[in-house]
């Protein structure tokens, strides 16, 4: 057993863990860790993916209540059916556009200069989408079941956007969903939920693509991985809900602004290869 590579697992299962749901890009930072800790090719890219699936059990963990209520509900109680509903619709769009172009997003945009701006332009828009709060913007949306369908498409759509490297699956679905009429909760819990089908699904056709990387050994590592994102990601979106009660999301606007230049620092001096 190669204790360093587990080291190196759990690392980067607490970046992925830290990073999935806060609205910063856990893509960006994985790169950089990776690069960092030296561990490069497709076996890692898929690690990566599998270890989502770790940050996902946390909401599932974090949300069972819920979510066996809906299931039991769901042949017989509107609330149920709405709200599973709206999760499909809302995941659909950004299912459909990554089935079709994520090969070509990959090979075109993943480059340091798009992923640096994806940070930047996101974190713009959040400096707006909290202008716009404090502005006293109309807001119709303060708990997950006041979703619409119309509401679920838009942020749907919204999350298509995360497909272009640096954007942030959960910035682009929080934010969005705020300049749709959310509150910063409902926008929040709303992203959780889209996660649980976008994750699993990516995670699940990724591993059925590249099945063929996969054997035993490798085991250890993907298993320390996975568990450690799942209790990182517990906490942080145990932070997460605690903070939006009382603060804005300025903080993570100026992080990605500051994380972007770093982008583009790294890939211009050579410091960081962001082609891992």
């Amino acid at each position: 057993m190669d204790v360093e590579l587990l080291i190196k697992a759990a690392i980067m299962g607490v970046v992925e863990g830290l990073t999935e749901f806060l609205p910063i890009s856990s893509t960006g930072h994985l790169i950089l860790a990776a690069s960092l800790l030296e561990l490069t090719g497709e076996k890692i890219k898929l690690f990566e993916v599998v270890i989502q699936t770790g940050a996902i059990l946390a909401i599932v963990s974090l949300y069972a209540g819920r979510l066996r209520e809906t299931l039991i509900g769901l042949p017989r109680e509107r609330i149920a059916q709405r709200f599973t509903l709206n999760v499909l619709i809302g995941f659909f769009p950004a299912a459909l556009a990554g089935f079709l172009f994520i090969d070509v997003i990959k090979g075109v945009l993943f480059n340091p200069v798009v992923v640096a701006l994806g940070f930047i332009v996101g974190g713009l828009v959040i400096f707006w989408a909290e202008h716009l709060q404090k502005r006293g913007a109309s807001v119709h949306v303060r708990d997950v079941d006041d979703v619409r369908w119309s509401d679920a498409l838009k942020v749907g759509l919204v999350q298509c956007t995360a497909l272009v490297p640096g954007v942030s699956r959960s910035g682009a679905t929080i934010i969005g969903a705020m300049l749709l009429g959310f509150n910063r909760k409902a926008a929040t819990e709303f992203s959780f939920f889209l996660a649980i089908p976008m994750l699993f699904g990516a995670a699940a056709y990724d591993i059925y693509k590249n099945h063929a990387l996969l054997n035993v050994a490798d085991l250890p590592m993907f298993a320390v991985g996975l568990v450690v994102s799942w209790l990182s990601a517990w906490v942080c979106v145990k932070w997460l809900l605690r903070f939006v009660s009382s603060h804005t999301f300025v903080p993570f606007a100026w992080y990605r602004i500051v994380f972007g230049v770093l982008i583009l620092l790294t890939a211009h001096f050579g410091w960081v290869d962001w082609m891992v």
